[in-house]
């Protein structure tokens, strides 16, 4: 159970390095004659495939924060984080039926562009500048210094700098090329974090079984861990009594029942999935079918995910209870580092491939959205009007290497503070703050007329204070327990919401404010968007699709409930 690699498993990552290289090379040398093509560049209007974008969906989504943090809430929570994973499918349904017809019918290509179209050019500007410091100060960094501190604890612990150069280069490499260069080798990225994760899961399946005497056995190591831990598979965290434990009442404050289902996790998945650049970008230069069938497909990949980042979680937790994993150093997010040290020379470095994979094409797909903000929204519209084609793609590459140097130079030392409160935790507390109030203004903005410009600069605000005050001084100022909340012991001496909760509160009050003002506006806003029932109608291949993902998560959490 040696920690660090050996040179056959270096051989399979050099391997894996060499193909995604070479493969980027191709891609970009097939689309030499576009290089100059601004929305090729950005988009790579009308040259992906539904399967590619449902790739690059998937391998911009899971990253170091998946691997290491959502197997560390297997480990802590059990099955219950799942759901982020499964109502994702469902979200994406809703995005490809729903959103991305308004989108692609008004001709957007970046979100701000849509805010500027919908409601004004100071909503846009206000909006362009912080998408583009949270992707820089929390997403890059965060991704680019957990994925770096994972993958130096594998290869011994002393090249934590090297690896966060290599991979800061590697994803340089595949960025520049622009947004077909990443899409399609995010094919390859896909394929490797697939794989990798599944051998990893299934050789914790195996070792599961050894330890506990049924052979190595995946099915019967997957029974020991059901009869061993019964309460990791339940989806439902039970809400707190007045004899639960501290542990009892930590689990549901992070996931708090039913109520993340009323409330949060949709907030989180169709904010994230339906009006965030990062991820819609890879369809909004596609035809309307061929971008529905590409978020589909992501869909259906995403009920894969669990099996991939949360089992080895559950296997951990069971081994270590058991007192077969002292290897496990650093609580919950060390348990996917732990359950790595039981792969076989070679394996190991398959592992590692995959969670590279991951690590860079999020971190190429996130500098591409950088770029395509700064130089389209930004640049382009304040600083150098008269930019052309040319022009617009080097300011593009300028701001890919600008992003990824202030990203290294951020986490060099972790000025940030990201490895104090875990990557996970980072991405979550400061993007959950502003997910209410953004997406209560997209969907008003898609889908009731009379929405306002005030409104939506309003809300996007109003969101933002009120999830400061639901999640750090609510129960202060009105009580623990009122009409709206409760608030649970956190055993650091004080209470707190359910984060769900807050987000859940936090948008319905928005929304309400947001309605409010709009009333006072015209019936129909001049800038509302023209919507018709044959943008939402769907072929139906495209049904069948919806129909299969649904009755697989249905009997999910039949299963699992």
């Amino acid at each position: 159970m040696n920690q660090n690699l050996a040179f056959a498993d270096y051989a399979v990552f050099i391997i894996y390095f060499i193909v995604v290289s070479v493969y980027g090379y191709t891609v970009y040398r097939k689309r030499k004659q576009d290089e100059h093509d601004a929305k090729a560049y950005f988009l790579a209007e009308g040259n992906l495939t539904w399967w590619a974008i449902g790739a690059s969906l998937i391998a911009s989504n899971i990253s170091a924060e998946q691997f290491i943090g959502m197997s560390g809430e297997g480990f802590f929570l059990g099955i219950a984080v799942a759901a982020y994973e499964w109502l994702a499918a469902i979200a994406l349904i809703i995005v490809a039926v729903w959103f991305i017809p308004v989108y692609l019918k008004n001709k957007i290509y970046t979100m701000p562009q849509f805010l500027k179209t919908r409601y004004n050019e100071s909503t846009a500007l206000i909006m362009a500048v912080f998408w583009l410091f949270l992707y820089v100060f929390v997403n890059l960094t965060s991704i680019l210094y957990l994925g770096a501190v994972a993958i130096n604890g594998l290869a011994g612990g002393e090249y934590l700098h090297v690896i966060m150069i290599g991979l800061a280069v590697f994803a340089l490499f595949i960025s520049l090329g622009g947004m077909k260069v990443v899409a399609y080798t995010d094919v390859i990225q896909v394929a490797v974090l697939i794989i990798g994760g599944l051998v990893t899961s299934y050789i914790a399946l195996t070792t599961v079984g050894r330890y506990f005497g049924v052979g190595e056995d995946a099915i019967a190591g997957f029974n020991v861990l059901m009869e061993k831990a019964p309460e990791h598979f339940k989806m439902i965290i039970p809400r707190p009594t007045a004899t639960s434990s501290q542990l009892e009442i930590d689990k549901y404050l992070t996931f708090p029942g039913l109520l993340s289902y009323a409330a949060g996790i949709w907030i989180i998945n169709l904010n994230y999935w339906g009006c965030n650049q990062y991820i819609t970008q890879r369809a909004l230069g596609a035809d309307l079918q061929t971008a529905r069938t590409g978020i589909l497909f992501a869909g259906m990949l995403k009920l894969l995910m669990p099996l991939i980042v949360m089992l080895p979680g559950i296997a951990a937790f069971v081994l270590y209870q058991n007192g077969h994993l002292p290897q496990l150093v650093g609580g919950k997010d060390g348990a996917y580092s732990a359950i790595l040290t039981f792969l076989p020379t070679g394996l190991k470095g398959l592992s590692v491939a995959a969670l590279t994979a991951a690590i860079v094409a999020s971190l190429a797909g996130k500098v591409n959205s950088i770029s395509t903000i700064y130089t389209l929204d930004v640049h382009k519209k304040y600083i150098q009007k008269d930019a052309g084609e040319k022009q617009q793609v080097n300011i593009g590459r300028i701001a890919v290497f600008a992003a990824m140097l202030l990203a290294v130079l951020f986490t060099w030392n972790d000025l940030l503070g990201i490895g104090g409160v875990g990557g996970f935790t980072y991405i979550q507390k400061y993007t959950g703050f502003i997910s209410p109030g953004v997406f209560a203004m997209f969907f008003l903005g898609m889908f009731w007329k009379r929405t306002t410009g005030t409104a939506a600069i309003v809300g996007v605000i109003l969101g933002f204070l009120l999830s400061v005050l639901f999640n750090e001084y609510a129960p202060m100022l009105f009580g623990n327990d009122t009409l709206l909340y409760t608030a649970y012991s956190n055993g650091k001496g004080a209470f707190e919401i359910p984060f769900h909760i807050c987000m859940g509160l936090s948008f319905f009050f928005t929304m309400l404010a947001m309605i409010a003002i709009s009333f006072a506006g015209p019936k129909v806003n001049p800038k509302a968007f023209e919507i018709d029932s044959e943008m939402f109608k769907v072929k139906p291949q495209t049904t069948v699709l919806i129909v299969i993902t649904l009755l697989i998560i249905v009997a999910l959490y039949v299963k699992f409930w």
